[in-house]
């Protein structure tokens, strides 16, 4: 297996991860609820951007992942936890370890780890007392 080694690979990861994620009984009715059928598209495209970016440095991505799951948080009536946080985790390292070995692919179960670590408490910071 080789490692990620540019967008195209990010976009194959980012495809084949929220494929998953989206058929997934615990974490799919979340993400299908917020992201509309039709919208899809680009949010695969801004995720791709997301992913470039935090594995090659590559300036893309324009966006505030902290507002959008504090917003969905709210959406979900703050019913969003650790162990949808944990679900993700799951799914993204196996669909790493699927598709990719290397420094890189490593770099991206860290990169989400830390991200998914931030995101959650921040969420905490949100909901109501």
């Amino acid at each position: 297996m080789e490692d990620i080694k540019d967008r195209g690979d990010v976009n194959s990861l980012v495809l084949s991860f929220y494929d998953k994620v989206r058929k997934d009984d615990f974490i799919g009715p979340i993400f299908n609820k917020i992201i509309p059928e039709d919208h899809w598209a680009e949010h695969l495209e801004k995720l791709t951007d997301f992913w470039e970016t935090n594995l090659f440095g590559v300036p893309k991505f324009k966006g505030n992942p902290m507002r959008a799951h504090i917003n969905a948080d709210k959406k979900e009536n703050y019913t969003i936890s650790q162990e949808h946080f944990g679900r993700w985790l799951e799914i993204w390292f196996l669909t790493l370890d699927e598709l990719f070995q290397g420094e890189r692919s490593d770099l991206a179960k860290h990169r989400a780890r830390n991200m998914s670590t931030g995101l959650f408490l921040r969420m905490c910071e949100h909901k109501p007392k």
